[in-house]
């Protein structure tokens, strides 16, 4: 057989190959342009509406002439966020704390430990991560009240208390630290044994310092949600002494009314912590995404 009379053949079937790979490349990445660009464009649209006199947000121009910086200052004032900030620093603080404590030490007993019924204590974990917030707001609401069992002080409404201890544990992060954990080879544990490590000391010289990336995960997911927290904090609190920051932006939608530039002032400056955060965190995070739930 000729091979010479195939050749155009093959040639032609692998520039078609490579011409459908390109149009396929291009059509993913118009998809992904178009993504990002619903994505960026309500970040965009508040970032620039901030900097706005209120003249032009009401005519809906795309750009401010003139950029004006004092719209945070006005906002920051006429808000009083510095209180609410205060104490959404607090609340968020004192969350990630416990959260951190219960969440390594559990997600450790789960990977690491073996004790009787712990695939069914860690099934019913897992069963909890379906449950609606929604569900459980009036239960966590009467218990913060002290109407299911006796607290100290007969009450945490309006307290500090009520804010973080729901908080401090959660499904999702004892199971991703679980996960990692699981993975860590077992001969590290029989070498630590050796030199006489028990658990605890294992734990927190050997585990820890190699889970930096699941840990730094659980720590982002953490502080997005503690900071962000709105319904709870609206619910407990009914004075501005505990009141975190989304409350209190809350509180200024209602007064600030149609000044628009300086509400969209206000939500730039409640989110900056958390892009902050972000940016310091975002390698380990993408770390702890990747790397964690390979071995069940």
């Amino acid at each position: 057989m000729d091979n010479s009379a195939a050749l155009p053949t093959q040639r032609k079937e692998k520039n078609e190959n490579q011409a459908g790979r390109i149009v396929g490349k291009v059509f993913l990445y118009l998809i992904l342009l178009i993504g990002a660009v619903i994505f960026i464009f309500p970040f965009f649209w508040m970032i620039s509406n901030s900097l706005m006199t209120l003249g032009e947000t009401i005519t809906r121009q795309l750009v401010p002439k003139v950029p004006q910086w004092v719209n945070y200052k006005e906002a920051w004032d006429q808000a009083n966020f510095s209180k609410y900030f205060v104490n959404s620093v607090l609340v968020t603080l004192g969350t990630l704390t416990g959260l951190l404590f219960t969440s390594i030490l559990a997600g450790y007993a789960f990977g690491r430990i073996d004790f009787k019924g712990k695939n069914i204590l860690f099934g019913i974990f897992l069963a909890t991560m379906m449950i609606p917030e929604s569900v459980t707001l009036i239960p966590n609401y009467l218990l913060i009240r002290g109407n299911i069992i006796p607290l100290p002080g007969g009450t945490w409404i309006n307290t500090y208390w009520a804010l973080t201890i729901p908080f401090m544990a959660n499904a999702f992060s004892i199971f991703l630290l679980r996960q990692f954990f699981a993975q860590i080879p077992d001969e590290l544990w029989d070498a630590a044994r050796i030199d006489g490590c028990d658990h605890l000391r294992f734990l927190v010289q050997v585990v820890m310092p190699i889970s930096k990336a699941p840990i730094m995960t659980v720590l982002l997911f953490g502080f997005t949600a503690s900071w962000n927290a709105f319904q709870w904090p609206l619910l407990v609190t009914t004075r501005d002494t505990w009141r975190p920051l989304m409350v209190g932006l809350y509180g200024f939608v209602q007064e600030a009314g149609p000044y628009t530039h300086w509400l969209m002032a206000g939500a730039v400056i409640t989110i900056i912590p958390i892009l902050i955060v972000y940016f310091l965190t975002q390698k380990q995070f993408t770390q702890g995404i990747a790397t964690t739930g390979l071995k069940g």
